[in-house]
């Protein structure tokens, strides 16, 4: 009986058990196999995201109520500037794209123009994130939760939103923040807002062009449900605090899960486009002061242009998941 040999004359075949499968090097096999874990984690989450909208897909928030602002304006534009951001780093992508192609023709000035636009590219990503954050957690209109932990929030006749501000009546009000030296126990509060519960309350019972509605989405119109003036005074006799922007534990957008999961994966994604920043950073002056040229090959460049093109790829669909559907 013939004993079989495996062939091991050509180390780049995968099936005669060579040291370079598929003529990858061991750099960009281990590159691979991070990716393809943190692919499973980044699945992870947003599996998870997915199935608790669906458990409250009739209160969850709408995100083109929650995303409206654009730098340098103060008029509503629901997702503009989240498509912005989009389209740079989707661009980036492309200029990464440059980058490798230039480093296989050995063209070392064409890779550092093309690593830089990738890098300007994600620090502008990055600082639209941070300033959306902000936004995020400063809120925009306010809003009231009930005691049963639903958030409330205010209409004009043609059915926008409006801020606290703009209605509450003017009852003076002592009432002062808690600090460490002046708190219970020691303990501090977050900021008090700007207008108290019962100045919210007063001011809708004597503003007959306020409307209140509830986190109910219609499914006809897919609006949040607009409810009658009498069914709202019952229910603001049961609010508990005003809210305004969003923290862990409570947003004035609705669900507080929805706060929790977009702070935790986008930032997230906003920590690895970070780290690709100051990894390409790293390999750009190594591009710089010839190190790769002295090599006699980029594929330095092309490893972490595999990571940049994968953190681009969960973005469109964090992007999808949170913005779109």
């Amino acid at each position: 009986m013939e004993a079989t040999i495996a062939n091991q004359s050509n180390g780049t075949t995968w099936h005669g058990g060579g040291d370079r499968p598929f003529a990858a090097s061991y750099g960009k096999m281990m590159m691979w196999f991070f990716l393809i874990s943190d692919a499973l984690t980044f699945a992870g989450f947003l599996g998870a995201y997915g199935f608790m909208r669906y458990r409250f897909l009739d209160t969850w928030p709408i995100a083109d109520e929650v995303f409206t602002h654009v730098p340098f304006t103060h008029t509503p534009m629901p997702m503009i500037y989240v498509a912005f951001m989009t389209f740079i780093l989707i661009f980036s992508s492309v200029t990464m794209v440059l980058a490798v192609d230039a480093g296989h023709q050995m063209k070392k000035n064409k890779v550092i123009v093309y690593m830089l636009l990738t890098i300007i590219g994600g620090v502008i990503f990055v600082g639209s994130q941070a300033w959306e954050w902000k936004n995020f957690i400063q809120g925009d209109k306010g809003a009231i939760q009930l005691n049963d932990g639903q958030i409330v929030q205010f209409v004009n006749a043609e059915g926008h939103q409006v801020s606290l501000e703009s209605f509450a009546a003017n009852i003076h009000n002592e009432r002062v923040q808690h600090t460490k030296s002046n708190g219970v126990w020691f303990k501090k509060e977050a900021a008090i807002t700007g207008v108290t519960l019962q100045q919210v309350v007063e001011g809708f019972k004597h503003n007959k062009n306020i409307s209140l509605r509830i986190e109910k989405i219609d499914p006809a119109t897919k609006h949040k449900v607009i409810v009658s003036r009498d069914e709202a005074n019952k229910l603001l006799a049961g609010a508990s605090q005003v809210v305004k922007g969003a923290n862990l534990h409570v947003n004035e957008y609705g669900k507080t899960l929805f706060g929790d999961f977009f702070f935790f994966i986008t930032g997230f994604h906003g920590f690895h486009v970070t780290s690709g920043i100051i990894i390409n950073l790293i390999i750009f002056f190594n591009v710089i002061v010839g190190t790769y040229e002295k090599r006699g090959h980029y594929e330095m460049v092309e490893k972490v242009g595999l990571y940049w093109h994968f953190v681009d790829l969960v973005w469109v669909f964090v992007f999808t998941f949170f913005y779109l559907v």
